[in-house]
C-alpha cells in the first residue's frame, strides 16, 4: 500500500502549477516578478550611484567583468592595453520563470541589434540558477538554450551564486540598469509596464550616453 503523505507525480504538478502562477499573478497585476522568501537586502541603488562591480561567467571558463568596459574618472579601465575604450552598460536581471522579463527581452532584443556597432555593451544578467533551490522552481530552464529558441543573442551573464543580484538588490525581476562611462548609473528600471514607449525611451537615454566624452 502507498503511503498516503507520498507525492504522485500529477499531485507534484499540481502544486508546481499553484506555486509558479502564484509568483506570476503578483509578476502580471504589478508588472514584476518576485521570488518568495527571497532575503535580499535591497541597497536602493539610484541615478547617480556608482554601479557595483561584478565578475561574472559568461561561459565555461569565460568570464566578464563590468570594469572592462567602464570606470570611475580617472581610473583606468581593467585591461587598458586590449580594451581602452569606455562603454555605456545595458544590463538587465531576468530568470527563465520570469513572465515580465519575456515581455522586455524582444525590446532589448531590439536595442541590441540597433546599437550593436556603437560603444554599448548589452548584458542579461541570468538569475536562475541563483533561485533554483526555491522550492517550485528547480525544473525551470538553463537560460542559455531557453533564450536561443526565442531568438535572443544578446550576452548572458551567469549570476549563479547570486552575488550581483544581491549586489545590485534585484528582489523583482525583471530589474534594468544603465550605467554611463564613468561607472555611473543613469537609469533604473523597476519590472516591465507594456503602456511605456520602452524602446524610444531608453534609446534616447542611450543617444544621449554615446554622445558624452
Amino acid at each position: 500500500m502507498k503511503n498516503s503523505t507520498q507525492k504522485t507525480p500529477i499531485m507534484k504538478i499540481i502544486i508546481f502549477s499553484i506555486f509558479y502562477f502564484s509568483v506570476q499573478l503578483f509578476a502580471q497585476n504589478g508588472e514584476v516578478a518576485v521570488v518568495p522568501n527571497d532575503t535580499t537586502k535591497d541597497p536602493g541603488l539610484q541615478v547617480g550611484d556608482i554601479a557595483p562591480s561584478w565578475a561574472l561567467m559568461s561561459g565555461p571558463g569565460k568570464f566578464e567583468f563590468l570594469k572592462n568596459w567602464t570606470e570611475e574618472k580617472g581610473k583606468k579601465l581593467r585591461k587598458p592595453m586590449t580594451q581602452p575604450d569606455r562603454h555605456v552598460l545595458v544590463l538587465s536581471f531576468f530568470a527563465t520563470w520570469c513572465k515580465p522579463c519575456m515581455k522586455e527581452l524582444p525590446h532589448l532584443q531590439n536595442l541590441y541589434e540597433k546599437y550593436k556597432d556603437k560603444k554599448i555593451k548589452f548584458f542579461l544578467i541570468d538569475i536562475t540558477e541563483a533561485t533554483r533551490t526555491v522550492k517550485g522552481l528547480e525544473g525551470m530552464p538553463k537560460a542559455g538554450p531557453f533564450l536561443e529558441k526565442k531568438g535572443i543573442t544578446m550576452p548572458i551573464l551567469y549570476d549563479s551564486r547570486g552575488v550581483a543580484k544581491e549586489r545590485y538588490g534585484a528582489k523583482t525581476l525583471p530589474r534594468l540598469f544603465v550605467v554611463d562611462k564613468y561607472r555611473t548609473i543613469r537609469k533604473v528600471n523597476k519590472g516591465f509596464n507594456e503602456d511605456e514607449d520602452f524602446e524610444g525611451d531608453l534609446s534616447k537615454i542611450i543617444d544621449d550616453l554615446l554622445k558624452e566624452e
